[in-house]
């Protein structure tokens, strides 16, 4: 078997998935050492900061999201989807680019320029083509928000490296909001009817009043301060609204359906503390905003999506073991341990930060000893991809 016809290069979660879990366990363990004085990045050209923004939503993030994305449209438009050689230069790119992050201080401008876009530029491109060119047989009639959302994604990056660091870093925040808005919404409604056999509340103006929200966040840092944080204030009660009709008790019962939800009230919790934090003068230990976020909708959603996606899209029944579940629950205490321990034990601050990248090195050392067969074999139902 030659390499470009490995089950590895059949569709786009394979390669990506492996890279988030690699991704996912070493660099909040990096950070964490960087964070505490050991170590660092001497040759990296952005500050410890940045790097550390960038990779977890650009080299983490957007290995999870651009794996998802490169299998999910070709379903949503039924076709065969770019495999092969096309996902073989995606991975070099990605690779290339934490090498620029990582040791570019002292190359050209102009290939640190290109190690640092070539991917997502080439990613987005090969989406928008998927989504633009099959358009009259797309499954979603609201698929048109990607031609917004993921150019989008470009200018964040941009302004998180050469410009505005928080603005581009609140920008890639909004985005990833609105991609788990899109997500929960095609998603829990399947799940919850699956398992439980139960319809929750889909109601088209609340839908796309979500939707149309999420995306004039991402312009949030354009707006005056109070208006931004009043439009979140506005999304996140009307998410609340919605929750409540999405059966939440029942969803519980279930770890993995229930962590999902773990992670719509954390989009949630996001929001509500960006409002509080403009309008009064509540004080926190660290970005807690943003590390209810990463933590909270990133770091619990992304293992449970690349169980269901593993399983699932390698011939297998989505059933969620033992292990696949303590990594859940790892997922779960490194969100407390992130975000909520800090405020009662400031002076913790140092060891929550080890002992989340502890959990999180854990849990993706976990899914990729588990998923990595899976993922290097050809489905198990004699289905090609």
């Amino acid at each position: 078997m030659s390499l470009i016809h490995h089950p590895l290069w059949l569709v786009g979660f394979r390669p990506f998935f492996l890279l988030g879990c690699l991704s996912g366990a070493l660099l909040p363990l990096a950070w964490a050492m960087f964070f505490s004085g050991h170590g660092g990045l001497p040759a990296s050209p952005v500050s410890p900061l940045q790097w550390h923004a960038h990779e977890m939503f650009f080299g983490f993030g957007w290995a999870i999201l651009g794996g998802f994305l490169l299998t999910s449209t070709k379903n949503w438009v039924n076709v065969r989807g770019h495999h092969g050689a096309g996902l073989i230069f995606l991975v070099g790119a990605w690779l290339f680019e934490r090498l620029g992050m990582a040791l570019g201080a002292h190359w050209p401008p102009s290939l640190f320029l290109l190690s640092s876009n070539l991917f997502l530029g080439s990613i987005i491109l090969m989406l928008l083509w998927t989504l633009i060119r099959h358009r009259k047989q797309d499954s979603y009639a609201d698929n048109p928000v990607f031609f917004i959302l993921l150019p989008a994604f470009i200018l964040a990056k941009q302004m998180m490296l050469f410009g505005d660091f928080k603005a581009g870093s609140d920008m890639a925040l909004a985005l990833f909001r609105l991609a788990f808005l899109v997500m929960f919404e095609r998603t829990l409604t399947q799940f919850m009817k699956g398992v439980f056999q139960v319809q929750i509340l889909r109601q088209p103006a609340l839908d796309m009043a979500i939707k149309l929200l999420g995306l004039l966040l991402v312009g949030g840092f354009l707006l005056p301060p109070p208006v931004s944080a009043l439009l979140s204030l506005l999304l996140a009660v009307l998410l609340l609204i919605r929750f409540a009709f999405w059966k939440p008790l029942l969803a519980a019962r279930r770890i993995d359906i229930g962590i999902m939800y773990v992670g719509y009230l954390a989009i949630v919790g996001q929001l509500l503390l960006v409002a509080a934090m403009a309008f009064t003068h509540l004080g926190t230990v660290g970005t807690v905003a943003t590390h209810l976020f990463t933590f909270g909708a990133m770091g619990c959603i992304i293992p449970a999506m690349i169980v269901r996606i593993a399983n699932g899209h390698t011939g297998r029944k989505v059933v969620f073991g033992p292990l696949d579940k303590s990594v859940l629950y790892l997922m779960l205490a490194a969100l407390l341990i992130r975000v909520l321990v800090p405020q009662l034990a400031p002076e913790k601050y140092l060891a929550t930060v080890h002992a989340a990248a502890t959990c999180w090195l854990l849990a993706f050392v976990l899914l990729g000893w588990r998923y990595t067969p899976y993922l290097l074999r050809p489905r198990i139902d004699g289905r090609e991809h």
